[in-house]
């Protein structure tokens, strides 16, 4: 299938279908004049085409008639983002930079996305923000701005040109060399754990990950999409009633006084309102753990003492816990532990009956590991929006 490779570069001049849920693609169909009889059944075919063999082309969609076809190329766009880069790491991992229409920025944005391989699985990093308002003081993407939210659209064309870029669709291929699972499918698991807080773009999030889980389209099971939050409290139980999904907390410190400074929302919900968010997390069991990330900063967050008192902590909340090697980046002010302190602090931590295992690091060398990722987009200023209005 060939209409992956000449797909339309995403621009604001028709709207796009990809992100539209069922209801909407119906009524989108009654734009086109499908007779309402058939608007559910068109829209059902669509979302095949969509998100089962991942077409970007409507001409390739041959159960619907041609007719029907050229009015919803007249209308309507299946476009995907542009890949500005595309970066191949020593051992596996791929980085793209995608572009995305300005909406609202003045200017076109750039994010990236991070797909891991692993034997047995691969593992895509989605974005949720241009940039981020954080301020996380040991993560490189804090140090960008926030731009804009992506809309769902946005969130799902990543999954959706990833899957484009490895040959995931059925009958695409594999491009020769590339580092894939041995056998099944090559985007088997999402994290929302690149640029941005997912829960501050909280309604574009549910929508994007209701439809990648949908068992009709993209089909990723909820428990392998993980939402990765650095705290937003008041959304937490949203997210898992109304997502359903894992979730992941960037935790990073044991105590309000440092994690104020490492994690600065910790100043709006502290811990003492983190972790009982947590306990209450709907559907919460041994079966479906917590992920607690815990970034490894040398002399900083790592001693024994912590360790302990990170077990004290999560007491009674079934969690896996994440040690996350820190990852070097341009203008930092820290330092990873060293490997002997990330493994006695992983050996307190499994003695106290939590799982601990050490993320080993991927794409370091592309900046692709966890908390490198960063793009170069700014919003623009009002003002020189507005010029740019008038002038087209």
């Amino acid at each position: 299938m060939t209409a992956k490779a000449v797909a339309p570069v995403m621009g604001e001049d028709m709207p796009i279908l990809i992100g539209l849920n069922r209801e909407e693609l119906a009524a989108a169909m009654a734009e086109v004049g499908v007779p309402e009889r058939q608007r559910r059944m068109r829209a059902s075919q669509l979302w095949h085409w969509l998100y089962v063999r991942g077409v970007s082309d409507f001409s390739y969609m041959t159960n619907i008639a041609k007719d029907l076809r050229a009015k919803l190329a007249e209308t309507f766009s299946l476009a995907r983002p542009e890949i500005v880069d595309e970066q191949i790491s020593v051992d596996g991992t791929r980085k793209w930079l995608f572009r995305f229409p300005p909406r609202g920025a003045g200017r076109p944005v750039e994010v990236e996305t991070v797909y891991i391989p692993e034997e047995g699985r691969g593992t895509l990093c989605v974005s949720s923000q241009v940039g981020c308002t954080l301020t996380c003081t040991f993560c490189h993407t804090g140090t960008q701005k926030l731009v804009r939210n992506l809309t769902s659209e946005e969130i799902l064309s990543q999954i959706l040109l990833a899957r484009d870029r490895l040959g995931d669709f059925p009958d695409a291929t594999t491009p020769q060399g590339t580092v894939v699972p041995s056998e099944g499918r090559l985007v088997t698991n999402v994290v929302m754990m690149g640029m941005g807080e997912p829960l501050y773009n909280f309604e574009n999030i549910k929508k994007a990950l209701l439809i990648a889980s949908d068992g009709d389209g993209l089909s990723l099971s909820k428990r392998r999409i993980t939402l990765s939050t650095s705290g937003v409290v008041p959304e937490i139980f949203r997210t898992g009633d109304e997502i359903g999904c894992s979730l992941a907390i960037s935790l990073h410190a044991v105590n309000d006084e440092l994690r104020n400074v490492l994690v600065p929302i910790n100043k709006k919900w502290p811990l003492k309102d983190l972790l009982e968010a947590c306990r209450n997390y709907p559907g919460l069991s041994n079966a479906k753990r917590i992920t607690f990330e815990y970034v490894m900063l040398k002399g900083i967050n790592d001693s024994n003492k912590d360790a302990l008192e990170l077990v004290r902590l999560l007491k009674g909340i079934p969690a896996k816990i994440n040690l996350i090697p820190f990852n070097p980046w341009p203008g930092s002010e820290y330092e990873c532990s060293d490997w002997e302190r990330i493994e006695e602090f992983s050996d307190i931590v499994n003695r106290a009956g939590y799982a601990s295992p050490i993320r080993t690091p991927r794409g370091r060398d592309i900046f692709a590991a966890c908390g490198q990722l960063k793009s170069a987009s700014e919003r623009m200023r009002k003002k020189d929006r507005d010029a740019i209005a008038v002038g087209a």
